[in-house]
């Protein structure tokens, strides 16, 4: 008789629910020095979890992170002019690691 193979590892397919987990990459210095590590920042839904996070990037991009972190930045208040007090926006961030032979294209796919 022959054995089947069984693979482990399921298709991820990119569904609209993912689209909105990822909202935008971030671009700035520390993530151009984290791209040389094969790194990248994006900002992302408020509910997302680092599971929600690695699924949408291998549905999106066709890459299957090595690690994700989660930082949540707390919008500062801020004064204009001296009179009108306001807050920023809170914002949730992901950095995620991808492995060495990884090629990311950020304007593919969006």
């Amino acid at each position: 008789m022959a054995e089947k193979k069984v693979s482990s590892e399921k298709k991820v397919v990119a569904t609209a629910g993912v689209y909105d987990i990822l909202r935008r990459p971030i671009v700035s210095e520390k993530t151009a020095k984290m791209s040389e590590a094969n790194g990248i920042a994006f900002e992302v839904a408020a509910c997302a979890t680092k599971e929600d996070v690695a699924r949408a990037v291998q549905a999106i991009y066709n890459v299957k992170p090595t690690k994700v972190n989660i930082v949540v930045a707390k919008g500062k208040v801020k004064t204009f002019r001296g009179r009108n007090s306001g807050t920023q926006r809170t914002v949730k961030k992901a950095y995620v690691s991808l492995p060495a032979d990884a090629n990311l294209d950020l304007s593919a796919n969006i």
